[in-house]
């Protein structure tokens, strides 16, 4: 039973089309289950600022991988393929077909590729933290450039744990981290990609929308709780688009309009990121965000799947 995977940026409506599939597939007879790729939405208390979706919104159809971890905890792209792997399969073994919807396209890659995680070595990750401690963000994002442009490109230079952990592999394994990207690795297991877009003004004003309607329905008052559990020294949970912004104001260090636009910006930088990564998938079918065929495009692809699947077995008898 393949895997189908909805990626794509943020914003553009994969978690409601999931369960739009889900439930059209469930009319098919094929039982079908929603597994998160959101590397911020596994965390437990982050459900504002990272868009995670509801239990009314969810509409009955099970969603794993959310809510996994407290704030404290690391996720890393090598914890996160472990538990998916585990989630995905159990899902199979139980002829649930597992439906896996994101914008977090390292952490699909980890899932979906069979290739080689770097691995990672505290003394060394200890000494950089130490020897980088006065430097500035740009500064830090410097030496990665020095080692590894590609990834340098493509990691925020404000988020000083990736950029460290960038540079860590590469003085472990001589590579640089961009080298375990996974564009010609063999595949864990045959996967179905539907990569979600739309036009970029119009994804820009979506979100700028709903970064609004983020602190209308309580962004603020979320954050004010996390700053109690120690999201400021979290080790990945701080860099998720929004809370930064929303601590500085919480602290009185900017007003929440600039804290709005603020986060506004950062999330249309994270967009461009996404997209230039999506692009990649040279075997994914593009939809446009909205488009009333894109449930029948993705339910009848999983279908088409399982009939080949059992057309295929050995012991299939045809009349």
């Amino acid at each position: 039973m393949a895997l189908t995977v909805i990626a794509g940026a943020t914003a553009t409506g994969k978690s409601a089309l999931a369960v739009d599939v889900a439930l059209a597939l469930r009319e098919q007879g094929i039982p079908s289950e929603i597994v998160n790729a959101d590397a911020m939405q596994v965390y437990r208390g982050m459900d504002i600022g990272t868009a995670k979706i509801t239990g009314l919104e969810r509409r009955g159809v099970p969603h794993h991988l959310f809510d996994e971890l407290d704030i404290t905890e690391e996720a890393t792209a090598a914890w996160f393929r472990e538990r998916a792997r585990a989630v995905i399969s159990e899902m199979q073994q139980r002829g649930v077909h597992p439906i896996m919807v994101g914008g977090s396209g390292f952490y699909i890659e980890a899932v979906i590729h069979q290739q080689q995680m770097p691995g990672t070595d505290p003394a060394i990750r200890s000494r950089l933290e130490q020897q980088t401690a006065d430097l500035t963000d740009e500064q830090l994002h410097d030496l990665l450039c020095e080692v590894d442009p590609i990834a340098a490109d493509r990691i925020d230079q404000r988020n000083r744990r990736r950029v460290i952990r960038a540079i860590e592999v590469y003085e472990l394994t001589g590579r640089p981290f961009s080298s375990f990207r996974a564009d010609a690795a063999e595949l864990w297991q045959p996967t179905r990609l539907f990569v979600l877009e739309d036009e970029r003004a119009v994804l820009n004003a979506r979100i700028a929308e709903r970064t609004q309607a983020m602190w209308r329905g309580g962004m603020l008052d979320e954050v004010r709780t996390l700053d109690r559990q120690g999201l400021a020294t979290s080790p990945t949970a701080i860099h998720a688009t929004g809370y930064r912004e929303a601590l500085e104001q919480l602290h009185g260090r900017c007003s929440e309009t600039q804290a709005v636009e603020d986060t506004v910006l950062a999330t249309t930088r994270l967009v461009k990121k996404q997209r230039t990564w999506f692009r990649r998938y040279h075997d994914a079918v593009r939809l446009h965000t909205g488009d009333p065929g894109n449930i029948r495009c993705i339910a009848d692809a999983v279908a088409d799947d399982l009939a080949h699947d059992v057309d295929a077995r050995p012991d299939h008898e045809t009349e």
